[in-house]
């Protein structure tokens, strides 16, 4: 049932919901795996109907035709009853099978993935007999329960009669019907009543399976005080924070060395630094940073600048006051201008000397 606390206003976090999916504590409709086990076993049903057929029409031949001249010794009732099984298997087994698949499907898209042990642990409350008694009788949960209860007993109940209540014109010719004919009018006629049943049985699925997830969330949300909390322990906590800075290191340096191809030249230390430079005076009015690093990042960067002909220029001071007092994306100060000019000025030289 709903919480009773006014103040719990807010939608759980995904920390909360975790932690009580880890409980094994997850929204399941009950109803709708009765109305999903009940159609998937009518129609399983429906399209077994034949080898069912044959397979009792082979048992009761056999035992009519049989049981006369039937020696009863250990071979030959080890192999009857070998038989017999065998037949069952056939009969009963795919029928099984199609049911249980089809509700393990509704539990698993009802409740996803989860394996937890959690469910088995031992909890001295649970043998709690005031508690117990209370959720037993005095619960809302039971009055919701024994009223779902009641309405699919109503709906199983009332089906019969109204099919029975339409076909009483039918009874009547049967008497001039075979075998055959009455077991095939049966089955029909039970198939109705089942469909009868069925239309409240669903409806009342669908709204105890809205009713179990509100019910969940309800019960899951929180104060702002507790999200509060939360919070500060996530950003308080060293791993996470480690995690995040990982996690910005990564997508900067997949940016950083997506852009290094896009300079106009890299200016090294020349072995512990490098730092990739372009300048166009339609972006910007000073060259800019697009990448830099040290150690095994500036080998990466001059690796991909050799691999896309980038020159490397190298100047041991500049590369080092760059690395100190720039940014990646910021443009370079102003007394470096002239360093990086002249740096610029001989690569285009030396482009259109190369050109020529």
């Amino acid at each position: 049932m709903p919480q009773q606390d006014p103040s719990r206003t807010e939608k759980a976090t995904p920390k909360r919901r975790n932690k009580s999916r880890d409980k094994g504590n997850v929204p399941k409709a009950q109803e709708m795996g009765k109305v999903v086990s009940v159609i998937a076993g009518l129609y399983g049903l429906y399209a077994w109907i034949g080898v069912i057929y044959d397979s009792m029409y082979k048992i009761m031949t056999r035992f009519m035709r049989d049981s006369f001249h039937f020696v009863a010794t250990s071979d030959s009732v080890y192999d009857l009853v070998q038989w017999i099984a065998i037949e069952l298997a056939k009969m009963l087994l795919p029928l099984l099978l199609f049911i249980g698949f089809l509700a393990y499907l509704n539990m698993r898209l009802q409740v996803g993935k989860l394996w937890t042990t959690q469910v088995f642990q031992f909890k001295l409350a649970r043998f709690n007999l005031m508690a117990g008694l209370k959720r037993m009788f005095i619960s809302p949960e039971t009055l919701l329960r024994l009223g779902k209860s009641l309405l699919q007993a109503l709906a199983i109940g009332v089906a019969p009669y109204l099919v029975i209540k339409m076909e009483m014109a039918n009874f009547l010719p049967l008497y001039y019907s075979d075998a055959a004919g009455i077991s095939t009018y049966m089955l029909e006629t039970s198939h109705t009543m089942v469909l009868y049943a069925l239309i409240p049985m669903v409806l009342i699925a669908i709204g105890d399976l809205w009713y179990t997830r509100w019910d969940y969330e309800e019960n899951l949300k929180m104060t702002k005080d507790e999200i509060k909390d939360e919070r500060k322990q996530a950003e308080g906590d060293p791993t996470i924070k480690a995690q995040q800075r990982k996690k910005m290191m990564e997508v900067m340096m997949r940016r950083m060395m997506q852009d290094v191809p896009k300079a106009d030249v890299v200016i090294t230390n020349p072995t512990h630094i490098a730092v990739a430079i372009r300048y166009n005076a339609m972006e910007a009015p000073a060259p800019v940073v697009l990448a830099m690093g040290a150690d095994h990042v500036a080998e990466k960067i001059k690796e991909i600048a050799r691999e896309h002909g980038i020159p490397l220029r190298e100047n041991v001071p500049l590369a080092r006051a760059l690395y100190k007092s720039v940014e990646v994306g910021d443009m370079i100060p102003e007394d470096l201008y002239k360093a990086v000019a002249s740096i610029l000025a001989s690569l285009h030289k030396f482009k259109g000397n190369r050109k020529s």
